[in-house]
């Protein structure tokens, strides 16, 4: 959008109200992402290059369960937990063998992660752009406010994002998980020393990031179409919001 077009936007409420929308739920995508990859970076102190891949994991496992399943609350769940556990192997057998080390070292294990999990999408899926459509629930006439068009998905995609928001929060700061969480990310020596076992910490720090970047993947299944690498582009954007918020501060 030029200067021009922006003046002229700015100038007619329908626009306003339909571009804000649509920022909103980039906005609430790129929460999601940027949510998981400062998490492990403040615990792990590692920064994960791959969570973008996690993302592109969730949107192509809930294509598959809502083809299966018919059902877009199952596919989106599905998305979540399957990319959760995807997570933890991934921790156990290829992040925990880089930590300490060099930065370097992190991102080329991450990077060829990256090129492997590319290349399994291809041959799963294929190569060429996949859409899931919109679920028939969210098929209805869209809402006009002041001209502008909000579709019906917008609102439910900002609502559960909203909760899963506030879920994040209360798991972080009301149970003994999120206590350990904080307690690993700002003294692991001392967490180690009264007993907690810190490789199980840092396996569920890693599902519960690949639990948000699913989520966000299944999430943004019906609107952004799917193809492999698409994780670059949001891992990139999600970088640079976690270095305005703070790495690891969530």
């Amino acid at each position: 959008m030029d200067i021009n077009a922006l003046f002229e936007c700015l100038a007619s409420a329908s626009c306003v109200v339909t571009q804000a929308s649509t920022s909103l739920i980039v906005g609430a995508l790129l929460f999601l992402v940027a949510a998981g990859l400062t998490l492990i970076f403040g615990v792990l102190k590692v920064i994960n290059f791959a969570h973008g891949s996690f993302y592109m994991l969730g949107a192509y496992v809930a294509l598959t369960a809502y083809r299966t399943t018919e059902s877009y609350l199952i596919a989106t769940l599905a998305a979540g937990l399957g990319v959760a556990l995807f997570a933890v192997v991934f921790e156990r057998f290829f992040m925990r063998k880089v930590y300490g080390t060099d930065v370097l070292m992190q991102l080329l294990v991450c990077y060829a992660f990256i090129l492997i999990l590319d290349d399994a999408v291809k041959i799963i899926w294929g190569a060429e752009f996949q859409s899931l459509g919109m679920p028939d629930a969210f098929q209805r006439p869209p809402l006009m406010i002041g001209g502008g068009i909000i579709p019906v998905f917008y609102l439910y995609l900002m609502l559960a994002a909203a909760l899963i928001a506030a879920l994040l929060w209360f798991v972080l700061t009301k149970t003994r998980l999120g206590k350990v969480v904080r307690a690993a990310a700002h003294n692991p020596t001392m967490t180690s020393v009264l007993g907690i076992n810190t490789s199980l910490v840092y396996a569920a720090v890693f599902a519960l990031g690949g639990l948000l970047a699913g989520l966000a993947g299944g999430l943004a299944a019906p609107v952004r179409s799917m193809s492999p690498g698409m994780g670059f582009s949001i891992l990139i954007e999600s970088f640079i919001v976690t270095v305005i918020g703070g790495m690891g501060s969530v």
